[in-house]
Order: C-alpha cells, then structure tokens, then sequence
C-alpha cells in the first residue's frame, strides 16, 4: 500500500506540471465498497454522476496552518445541507430517476489559495495522462484508481474563493453554482461564464443596503470590507449606488487585510474614529474579521457609538456575536430572503455518530457541540471536558439553530439536478439511465440547462438565473436586538427591488427608540442655505439667508421682490405692511386739534365781521381783504385734514391745489395791504394826492392775481405729472426686514414740497420786507405793526419747520413726524394771522363797543396831511394823537 501511494504520488505530481504547473496534493485510495467514506480530507460518495462541493468547514489557519478551528453553522450545517439535497434527489422517483447522483465534498478553510489546491481534485479525470512509464519501487506497474469525473460543483462559499475556483471550472467547462458568494465581480459573464449563484449579487444587496440608509436618514458612513473580492466588491458597489441615487457619502473607506497583523483591529477601529460623525459602519466582512472588528470595539470602549450594518456575511449568525452582544446591539443586518427547511432540521437533528459516518468532520463538530471527547487519551486530568457517550442528541443536549444559507445550499443542488433532469429528458429520451450523450456529460450543454431551470425552491420561493446566473434579488432585513437581556436577530424589514423596513420596530444601543445620527452636518435651520464642503457633498455650513432674503432651495438665496419681505424664518416672501397717518395716532391727533380750534376761531371771526360788518372797526380792518384773508387762513386749517386723510387720487390732487393755496391767499392779502399802506405813506411824504389802486376792488385784482400765479403753477404740475398715490417701500427699508414698512403718500417729493410752499414762502418774506420798511408808522394810524410782528413771528415758525422736516428724513417716523410737523407749521402760521390782526378787533368790537364808533371825516388830503405831520410829531415830540387819524384814513381808503 505504501509502494501504491508513493507511485499515486509520482502520478499526481506529473499531473500537477501538466496542469500549468499549478500545485496541489490530491490523495488516493482504493475504490470504496460502502455508499460513502473518508477520502483523505474530503468526502466522497458514489454515484453515476459526481458533483463537486466546497465547503468552510473549518476556519483560515494562523501562523502558516492552512486550517483553523472548525465551523459549526457555515461549515458542517451547509456541507450536510448538500448531503441532505443529494438524498432527497437519490431518493426521488421523478427527479433524475435511476440515475443517482454521488459527490466529492472538499474543504476550503476559508481561504482562496487552499480552495485552488483542494479543487485541482475536480479537474484531476480531465488532465489524467498517459501513466504506462509510471512504475513502482518494485518495477510493477501502479495500481492506479481512476478519478471520477465532476461535472459540476456546488460552492463555493466565500467570493474570494469561487472566483479563485472559477477561474479554473471554466478551463474545463465545469458548470459552478455557488450558494453565498455575491460579490460583483462574478456577475461578468465574460469572466466567470461557468459561474451561476442561487443567492443574489451584491449589487442588489449594495442597493438595499443603501436604501436602509436613506431610510433611517443617514448621510455619512463609513465603510470596512475584508480583502478580497467579497469585501472589496461589496463596497465598489455601495459606493456606486450610493453615489447613483445620491445622499449618502462616505467618509472613509478602511479594509480589513487578508493577514492582519497583531494590533490591525484596534488600528481600524482607530481611524474608524477619526470621522466619529459617522456612526454606521457598512461591512463587507468574513465573519472571522467582524467578531474581531467587534472585539477591537470593545476593548476600544466604543460600545454604542458604532452602528454596524452588515452584508450577508454577517446575516444572521451567532458566532460573530457570541459574547459581544452589547457591541452589536442595534446592529443591522441583510440576508438573502430564506425560510428554514423544517425537513432539514428534522434530518440534522437526527445524525448520530453511528449513522452519519460519510461526514468525515462530524466527529470533529460532535466534539465541539457537545464539548466532549471521543478519545480517553484526549482528556486532560483535571480537565472539566467529559468523554462522549455518543447518546447526545443534537438539539437537546446542545442548542441548535439552522445556518442561513441551508436553504441555497439545498436548492443549489436542486438546480444541478433540475439541470441535468431536463438534459436527460431531452438527450436520452425513453432511455433508463445515463446514456451515451451524457456519457460524459458536455459542461457546455449542462450549462445552458441550468441557466434556464425554473423550478420551486425548497422554500417554496422560484429559483431562477438571469443572463449573468444571478438570482433575483429578494432580502430579510434583520436587527441584533437584546428585549430582556435575550439577544435576537429580528426581522425588521424586507427588500424586493423596494425598501419595506419597520422602523418603529427597531431598538438601537441601551434599548431606545430613539434614531441614531450619522450624519456629517446637522440639518440647516429653515431659511438657512447650504454651503457644501468642497469634495464631500454630504458636509456643509448653513449660512443664513439674512437681511431681505429667503431661501429659494436648500442651497440658494434670493431676495424678495421689492414689495415683499421674507417672513420670520426667511422661507418665503410676505407682502410688506402698508402704513398711512391714522386719525386715532398721536402724531394726527395733536394737529386735528390745533386746527378743529383754529377753525372754530376763524369761523367765529367771519362771523363776528360779518355781523358788525358796518361798524368802524370792520371797515377800517378792510373788509374784502380781511375775508380774503379769513379764507387763506380757514383753508390753512383745513389742510390738516386733507394732510392725515387716506391719499388717493382726490385726497392726492386737493392736497397739490390746497397746501400751497390757503398760505398764498393769506400772505397775498397781507403783502396787499403791507403795500398798499408802504404806498401811502411812502406818497404822503412826496405830495399829497392819494396813490393808484389804493381802492378795495384794485386791491382786490392785486390779491387775486398773486394768487392765480400759484394756482398756475399747480395746474402746470397737473399737466406734466397727473396726481396719484404710491406706496413708497424705500422709505422705511430698514436694515431689519422685520421692521420694514411701506408707506402710502401722495406723490408729492420733498423737492415738489419745496416748490409748492416756495412761492407762499416768497410772498411771506416779500410781506415781512414790507412789515420792516412801515415798521416806523405809528401804530395808531396803520396796520402794520401787527402785521410786521405777524410776519416775524411765520418767519421763526417755518425756519423752525425746516431743519425739522428735513433733518428727520432718515428717521424710522420720517412719515409721522413730517406731516405732523408741516400740519402744525401751517396751523400756527394761520394762527398768528389769526391771533395778531383779529383777536384783538374782536375784542373791541364784542367787549368795547364803545370804541367802536364813527369820527367825523375829513378830505383824504387833510388825512394824509395829518397823519404825515402826527408821523414828523411823534418821531420829534412823542405826541400821540388820539386814533381819529387812523380810524378816517382807513375810512376814507376803504371809500374810494
């Protein structure tokens, strides 16, 4: 026996330099007489067609070991998965009857490069060579077993490793199903053409991850993969769909190496840490490097900060977990949508020692579950590990829970057979058994048969491929929850082209509801825009649309239209209030006032020289221009009214004809007669003939000429400017919008202000001229006196009104404080008017009646006369006459 291994040996090794000279060991043995049994470190069970199997039944080694410890769930539950589907076919009249379908089962130990030397073994029939000048030690021909010839395998597991394998099925045209490996890479038909999966790509599992981000409205993450195409694969993907469907960015993306060095955890969580804004981590990881990766948390003190988020890898295993519960809490999870095989669980639960000895590793997982030993020589003294009874029962004496990926294992196998049923009914119809078309049977053909199988899984799901071998992409949303201290994976969701998640099913770190943040920045305040960090459009500053501007989007402003003005939290644009002068506001109530008693006191007077209009005291005051000047100085009052009414386009067209028009008629009266007495006087000194158009009609035509000219000048302004109201929104623009305001007025600048009172400004400085040049006639025989202190007074009235009026217009009650200053400068300077030259007539006439009364005349030379001789007496002597020379000039003036 030892002569025949040693020549296999030989034979292997020549095979091993035909096959591109790639190294591997397969080993031989004697053709089996039991259904199953151990094969050097595989399992090999007989039929009429072999499929292959790669399975991770153990782990990756350390420290230069190929193989590591053993893997309960992902390596012997998914191994006897396959064991399970072959009986059922086997065993299944109208599945591939009387064919039976038999298996070389190898292990990967999870790693790529020891899954190529294990499956150099199903190639190993196709590259036999001619073995005639093999010999024995003995110079005998080898006794040499004939390979069975595989014409498809079941695996492998990992990405990394079908990738590996499939690179070399596909020499030889061996079809591959894998029940795991989703990685991106294997969807490229012109790569991997023999390659075909039940699960789905990662590119489905990439979009589903992404759109659970979105929906628990995180923006920033961080990504951690295991080297190699799984993990590298995996995250390309999420990366691209999250930079597809936007909103998500992330903020670094770590990868694990495939032979961490002591430390490399602690280092990863580390950086992890740098960016501590982005919670979830997205994984793309062996389960070997998350429980490390858990582990490094943990020690790191970062319990709760990071929320995991992992692929199927991760799915809904125990072992990554064990004994880290708290730092997976809230972990989520995605997995393959996948119902557990209840005949299964029945199955397993009942393999024993005795019955299940085709599994060469069972006694090495019987061991381990059951925490005993097969061997007295393996028991320590001392040691609490007892030996095995071979009566524990999987299930009862130990807890067991089914691996995830048993269903597609189960259905992986039932595609292959599905496969090769239809290539049988079609190739070899009627025939019973293999027949020579499918003796051996063409890994070509084979192929097309499994891509177009369409059958009911084993949980009642379709099994189906597309154009590439993928399957349709259907998940389980899970969640890592610990509900009274019981830690569980619950289903939280699902995905089938869209995102159905429960999120108020979900419990985060300490058991809160509360949504954990992962986010670069915090969102902006309503009427804040967003400045992007340049590179990273997840990171922004929120900058505050201020002064009149709102937020047109999340990352414009704009300014409101010149009438609007954005609200309190600059999202929109409000019309800005309208303000006018109310009657009930302070500022008009001061000036209604002044002028209801103004004309009260001007209507009271009309009347009182209406009523004694005959009297000596009415005719010497000179009754027309006296009532000319009532009206000027009744129309001044009633201006205020015109001033504080809501303008419109009357309010606006009386107030352009009557601001300017009560103080013309009264300072064109009052400079009429300032004139006509300067006249007098000034003739009285030449000669005593009286001067022209001294009489009260010529007086009349002057008052009433100088008033026309500004009434001119009003229907000019008509003409070349129509009067109308505007809302004035510059005005009160302030640099806060909130106190903005738009001011209805007439259209009535200061500049237009200026030239309408201009001219009753000149007639008022023109009559005060007049008031000084007679302020040396005698009081008692003119007017002028009164009317100079009149004069003096309006003058001291309007240069008062001027520095006020203009000096407020910045001011924030420029409206208020204006009208109410012009309305009142108008009310006093008819009120001295008013005051000066009436009040004291009326006194006399209502309280002194006596005073007023007729004295003889005299020609109006003989007045003149004396009333220049009384002038020349007075300046020399200071002789006052007793007021009969006043009183008969002004008579005989007003009858000529």
């Amino acid at each position: 026996m030892s002569g025949g291994s040693f020549c296999m040996g030989r034979l292997s090794f020549c095979l091993l330099l035909s096959a591109w000279s790639w190294g591997w060991a397969p080993g031989g043995a004697a053709k089996p007489k039991g259904q199953g049994y151990p094969h050097m470190n595989s399992i090999r069970i007989d039929g009429d067609i072999t499929l292959g199997g790669l399975f991770p039944v153990h782990s990756r080694g350390a420290e230069g070991k190929a193989c590591g410890e053993l893997k309960k769930e992902k390596g012997i539950h998914r191994l006897e998965a396959m064991l399970f589907a072959l009986d059922r076919i086997n065993n299944d009249p109208d599945l591939l009857p009387n064919i039976t379908l038999g298996a070389r089962i190898l292990d990967t130990c999870s790693r790529d490069t020891h899954a190529l030397e294990q499956s150099l073994t199903f190639v190993q029939a196709l590259i036999e060579k001619d073995s005639t000048e093999v010999r024995c030690v003995n110079g005998g021909p080898p006794i040499i077993t004939k390979p069975e010839r595989v014409v498809g395998v079941i695996g492998a597991s990992a990405s990394s490793v079908s990738i590996m394998v499939a690179n070399i099925l596909r020499l030889f045209k061996i079809p591959q199903i894998s029940y795991a490996s989703t990685a991106p890479d294997l969807s490229d038909n012109s790569r991997y053409d023999f390659f075909s999966r039940v699960v789905p790509s990662d590119t489905y599992q990439a979009q589903a991850m992404v759109d659970i981000v979105k929906a628990l409205k995180w923006n920033y993450v961080s990504t951690l993969a295991s080297e190699g195409s799984y993990g590298e694969s995996g995250v390309e993907a999420f990366i691209q769909k999250s930079r597809e469907d936007g909103g998500v960015c992330v903020a670094q993306s770590v990868k694990i190496p495939r032979e961490p060095k002591p430390g490399e955890f602690d280092k990863i969580i580390r950086r992890l840490l740098e960016t501590s804004h982005a919670r979830a981590v997205i994984i793309f990881a062996n389960e070997d490097d998350i429980r490390r990766v858990l582990e490094a948390a943990k020690r790191a003190n970062q319990t709760g900060h990071f929320i995991w988020m992992g692929s199927d890898s991760w799915g809904s295993k125990i072992s990554p977990v064990l004994h880290l519960e708290e730092v997976a809490e809230g972990s989520v999870t995605i997995l393959p949508k996948r119902v557990s095989v209840r005949g299964f669980d029945r199955y397993f639960s009942s393999r024993t020692l005795d019955n299940n000895r085709r599994n060469i590793w069972f006694a090495e997982f019987w061991e381990d579950n059951f925490h005993c030993k097969l061997s007295r020589h393996a028991l320590k003294k001392g040691s609490s590990i007892k030996k095995c009874t071979n009566r524990e029962r999987i299930g009862q004496d130990s807890s067991y829970e089914q691996e995830g990926k048993v269903q597609f294992v189960i259905d992986a196998v039932y595609a292959m057979g599905h496969a090769l049923h239809n290539m049988h009914k079609n190739l070899c119809p009627g025939k019973v058994g293999l027949c020579p078309k499918m003796d051996p049977v063409d890994g070509v053909e084979l192929l097309k048969y499994i891509r177009n199988v369409n059958f009911s899984g084993i949980a009642g799901t379709p099994v189906t491929f597309n154009e590439n071998g993928d399957a349709p992409g259907r998940y389980d949303i899970y969640q890592y929850q610990i509900r009274n201290s019981t830690p569980e994976y619950k289903v939280i969701g699902q995905w089938t082209d869209h995102l159905h998640l429960k999120v108020e099913n979900m419990l985060w770190p300490g058991g809160g509801s509360q949504l954990p943040s992962s986010i670069c920045s915090l969102p902006c305040k309503p009427g804040e825009r967003k400045k992007l960090v340049k590179g990273i459009p997840c990171c922004w500053h929120c900058e505050r649309c201020d002064g009149y501007q709102y937020q047109l989007d999340e990352f414009h402003c704009k300014r409101c239209h010149f009438n609007e003005r954005p609200n309190e939290n600059h999202t929109s644009c409000t019309p800005i209030p309208i303000i006018k002068l109310e009657w009930s506001s302070p500022w008009a109530v001061v000036p209604v006032f002044i002028a209801i008693v103004g004309i009260i006191a001007t209507l009271f007077v009309v009347i009182t020289f209406v009523r004694y209009n005959d009297t000596p005291i009415v005719k010497a005051s000179g009754r027309e221009l006296s009532y000319v000047l009532l009206t000027g100085i009744f129309l001044c009052y009633a201006t205020t009214f015109l001033m504080i009414a809501e303008p419109d386009l009357s309010t606006c067209s009386l107030r352009r004809i009557f601001l300017g028009l009560g103080m013309s008629i009264s300072y064109a009266a009052l400079l009429t007669k300032t004139n006509r007495i300067y006249r007098i006087f000034e003739q009285g000194k030449k000669s005593v003939s009286a001067p022209r158009f001294i009489s009260p009609a010529s007086q009349l035509v002057i008052t009433f000429s100088l008033i026309s000219l500004q009434l001119v000048g009003v229907c000019i302004w008509f003409i070349v400017d129509p009067s109308h109201s505007v809302i004035d929104y510059e005005d009160q623009r302030t640099t806060n919008p909130h106190f903005a305001r738009g001011i209805l007025k007439c259209d009535i600048s200061d500049l237009s202000l200026i030239c309408l009172l201009g001219y009753s400004m000149l007639l008022m400085v023109t009559c005060t001229v007049y008031a000084i040049k007679t302020r040396g006639v005698p009081e008692t025989f003119n007017e002028a006196k009164p009317i100079g202190f009149t004069m003096y007074t309006t003058c001291i009235v309007w240069l008062a009104f001027i520095p006020i009026f203009f000096g407020t217009s910045q001011s924030a009650e420029k409206m208020y404080i204006q009208t109410t200053t012009l309305t009142i400068s108008v009310s006093l300077s008819a009120s001295v008017s008013l005051g000066m030259l009436y009040m004291p007539k009326v006194y006399i006439i209502l309280f002194h009646p006596e005073q007023n009364v007729p004295k003889r005349k005299r020609s109006l030379k003989a007045v003149v006369t004396a009333a220049t001789m009384s002038n020349k007496f007075s300046q020399k002597g200071g002789f006052r006459p007793n007021g009969e020379a006043k009183s008969e000039l002004c008579e005989n003036l007003e009858t000529q």
